[in-house]
């Protein structure tokens, strides 16, 4: 059960990497993007710590925060 809604997650966020994200351009200011650094998140730590993660990630995205290099540890 844990592994399907894993790979659910991941398939979900395949699908804005190849379908949503190509009409968006580029927009992030980190490195990884918001998007892989998710899918690194849930891969490693599993769905609940990853997602949490990865809208921590997501709320640092604004025009006051510096951005650059923000690996998942």
């Amino acid at each position: 059960m844990k592994t399907s809604v894993r790979q659910c997650c991941l398939t979900l966020l395949a699908g804005y990497r190849y379908w949503v994200s190509p009409f968006l351009g580029p927009a992030c200011r980190f490195d990884p993007t918001c998007s892989e650094y998710a899918s690194t998140a849930i891969g490693r730590y599993g769905v609940l710590r990853g997602l949490k993660l990865a809208a921590c990630r997501v709320l640092k995205c604004h025009p006051f925060h510096p951005g650059g290099m923000d690996p998942v540890k």
